[in-house]
């Protein structure tokens, strides 16, 4: 593609379509003319075509018609010889005229109108028109502003003006011009104080949907959360050059700053950052890693959070989250566990578990089921104090004035929620009597002076069953909520429970309005198309769903269990590693499974009977292989001969005859480590001498006689029993390297394989140990795995 790349010679001077008249463009992208493509394909290389290369039917092709036989015959005979080939991606070189700007753009398709080209808003800033739509000053001295090129005329400042002339409408001239795959990039930040946890995430993603290029000097502008942007100037890239192709490459970025003050600057706002608020009167606590059962003392100023994170507990046992305070400060308790599918931190307008109750021990308890089917990597647990909190006579006092606070997180003693009874109003004197009025048990004797006392002076609420006195000011600032079962004793407290539980709100990242922050954090946490996410395919933390994706309630995104985002990243393609097939990224899961159910329903490979040899008899299979023995085609071929022998007399007589050559002459190979052989009795002989090299014929008889005496040679029934021929050293040396496999599970994870499957591995891998045991691992069982397990 190279080759056809630099051949390939297309240039055209074109109108730049008005912003007004042009289709949503993002990064580098450009939209050309229909005749721009004929032009192309008019210039394109021509490329070579072999008779002899592989070519697939046409869509039309019917193998049982006749007809198509011809069609089929002639497409083939024009495809031979010579065809014109447009290379992958497409890439242009953009150059304006009046100011000798450049740059590189990729194509998005060929739909503009005749003699224009619509350019992203990117290239139009690279290139420097956008000012080319400026309407000059008039001669009354009013600002130009940008029209449009429409035909008739533009209202521009609420006055009709006519259009630009076509000779004023910026052109620019577009060249052919295909870029080298690049491999590095150099970044550098416009500003300091970048963290590459905001941004390092959200670079990939950003190039591979909007970018086919990257030219040098150019500042490309990342955008982060809502309202945030990250700029960076491409300073250098390799291949070297003015740009590169970043289609189909693995691309090295590194992030150096622009200068040694930018530099410096961004370390002290990092340093600030992850030390605010320590150790002062005035600030917030830090927060931090928590362990389970530590109690936190701290400290939080209204309107802000101190966050923490349990890493470890118990996953299949309830805990208990616990703040308590001196009073009913407004301080809130949020949870989150952090997931694939939650990745933010948790706050009063989004989180998963929160306490907003108006007493001064806020309690979350969270069961093993609400945290999701699989353990999440941590907890985040954040304190809040309200910035409403108090009322306005003392607002900047308590502005200024942190809260303080103990934090516990325990493993939950009980299925309840924390909330403690006394029995002890339950326990009372048999005499007792109970008021009317206050509810209260009061001895019978006193019980009239109560009464009276209690009647002038108290006043009992039916709804929450409080008792107040009369002219207390709880009791005129009492009041229930009528939407909830809520009540306090503060105008500032109703306040507060209106704003949080009853007003609208508006979520940042949808036009969606919910009811109160509950509401809105469930959304948030739940549907919300802003919800951050860890994609299982990309593995960036991204929307879960973007502007192209489908809708969150699309019936296959609800089925698939995947989000918006995942099912269209996982719509890419990628090449399985165990059989080559090109798989999409979200089918990849249920074809491994596949492969899982495949490596445990197959069946145990027969090895060769012969103790010394390292194959296997399904792969060595010939005429000179014998099944009945379970020898394989190296082992057998000695043994064979062409005679009728039904019963099998003459073989045994023949293994009897290789038994004694082996042992009485040896096989003479150097190689050779066979315990029933001469030569190699002779070279264990020279490592231990516990046993003689040299055997008279009797021993010889006597020790080789049962070994053909167990041998089944009539072909009835399969033979059992083993072999110690000598072998090639291929054959001997996978034998040991099988033999190890089996018997030392560190080299296999510490998983135990059958020597069957140890001999398969060896054999496939042509004596490649590493790769003899990842063969294992892809398609052998373990020891006692059954198909059972491949679903499990």
């Amino acid at each position: 593609m190279a080759d056809n790349g630099a051949s390939l010679r297309w240039s055209s001077q074109l109108t730049v379509t008005p912003p007004s008249r042009t289709p949503k463009l993002s990064g580098d992208k450009i939209i050309l003319p229909q005749s721009a493509l004929e032009q192309l394909l008019a210039a394109a290389p021509i490329r070579e075509v072999s008779s002899n290369a592989p070519r697939q039917y046409t869509r039309g092709f019917d193998p049982f018609n006749p007809h198509t036989f011809d069609a089929e015959s002639l497409a083939r005979e024009q495809s031979v010889g010579r065809q014109q080939q447009l290379p992958h991606p497409l890439i242009f070189r953009i150059v304006n005229p009046q100011n000798g700007r450049m740059i590189y753009a990729g194509i998005r398709e060929f739909s503009a109108e005749e003699n224009e080209v619509c350019l992203s808003p990117f290239l139009r800033g690279a290139l420097g028109i956008e000012g080319s739509y400026i309407q000059p000053h008039s001669e009354h001295g009013t600002m130009g502003s940008r029209i449009s090129m429409d035909a008739d005329a533009t209202e521009t400042n609420g006055s009709i003006s006519d259009p630009l002339p076509s000779n004023q409408a910026p052109v620019v001239t577009i060249h052919a011009n295909q870029l080298p795959k690049g491999t590095y990039v150099r970044l550098r930040p416009l500003a300091a104080g970048y963290d590459p946890e905001d941004w390092k995430a959200l670079l990939e993603r950003y190039l591979r949907d909007n970018f086919t290029t990257l030219s040098v000097r150019e500042i490309l502008t990342v955008p982060g959360a809502p309202g945030e942007s990250f700029q960076f100037l491409v300073d250098k890239v390799y291949p070297e050059g003015d740009g590169i192709c970043v289609v189909d490459t693995d691309l090295e970025v590194d992030i150096v700053a622009l200068t040694e003050d930018q530099a410096r600057e961004t370390l002290q706002r990092r340093l600030e950052k992850a030390t605010r608020g320590l150790g002062t009167k005035e600030g917030s606590s830090v927060g931090g890693v928590i362990g389970l059962g530590e109690l936190v003392r701290g400290q939080v100023l209204p309107g802000q959070y101190v966050d923490y994170e349990l890493r470890e507990w118990n996953f299949e046992s309830a805990i208990d989250i616990e703040v308590q305070t001196a009073d009913d400060n407004g301080v809130y308790l949020f949870a989150s566990p952090l997931s694939p599918r939650q990745r933010e931190r948790p706050r009063d307008d989004v989180h998963i578990f929160g306490d907003f109750s108006t007493q001064p021990t806020k309690r979350i308890k969270i069961q093993p089921s609400e945290v999701g089917f699989e353990p999440p990597e941590a907890l985040y647990v954040s304190v809040n104090a309200s910035a409403q909190t108090g009322n306005q006579g003392d607002a900047n006092q308590r502005q200024m004035s942190p809260v303080q606070y103990e934090l516990q997180i325990m493993h939950a003693t009980s299925s309840g929620h924390g909330v403690e009874t006394d029995d002890k109003a339950d326990h009372h004197d048999p005499e007792d009597v109970l008021c009317k009025n206050c509810h209260q048990w009061v001895p019978q004797r006193t019980f009239v002076l109560h009464e009276n006392f209690c009647l002038r002076n108290n006043i009992f609420c039916s709804q929450c069953g409080n008792v107040f006195q009369k002219r207390s000011q709880e009791w005129q600032n009492h009041w229930h909520c009528s939407h909830d079962f809520s009540y306090g004793n503060t105008t500032s407290g109703k306040h507060i429970h209106d704003t949080i539980f009853h007003e609208k709100y508006s979520c940042p990242n949808c036009q969606s309005e919910e009811n109160g922050l509950p509401g809105l954090a469930k959304h948030r946490s739940t549907v919300c198309p802003g919800k951050l996410i860890l994609c299982q395919f990309c593995h960036l933390v991204v929307p879960q769903q973007g502007e192209s994706d489908p809708d969150i309630n699309d019936p296959e995104v609800m089925l698939s269990g995947l989000t918006p985002h995942e099912i269209i990243d996982g719509g890419r393609t990628t090449e399985c590693h165990l059989c080559n097939k090109i798989i999409r990224l979200r089918d990849m899961n249920t074809h491994l499974r596949h492969h899982n159910l495949e490596r445990l329903s197959r069946p145990t490979p027969r090895i060769c009977l012969n103790q010394n040899c390292g194959r296997t008899l399904d792969s060595r299979g010939g005429h000179n292989a014998n099944d009945s023995l379970g020898l394989c085609s190296i082992c057998f071929g000695p043994l064979y001969v062409d005679t009728y022998d039904p019963e099998g007399k003459a073989l045994r007589r023949r293994i009897d005859r290789r038994y004694l050559s082996q042992m009485m002459t040896g096989c003479g190979k150097p190689w050779c480590q066979n315990a029933y052989c001469k030569t190699g009795r002779q070279a264990e002989k020279s490592e231990s001498s516990s046993k003689p090299a040299s055997l008279s014929v009797a021993e010889i008889t006597k020790l080789v006689r049962p070994l053909v005496d167990a041998i089944n040679v009539n072909g009835n029934t399969p033979n059992t029993a083993p072999f110690y021929f000598c072998t090639d050293q291929t054959g001997q040396q996978r034998r040991a390297l099988a033999e190890m496999l089996a018997a030392d599970g560190t080299v296999t994870d510490r998983k135990a394989y059958d020597l069957a499957w140890c001999v398969a591995a060896v054999e496939a891998t042509g004596g490649n140990l590493e790769k003899a045991s990842e063969w294992l691992t892809s398609f052998a069982p373990t020891t006692g795995e059954t198909a059972a397990h491949a679903f499990g």
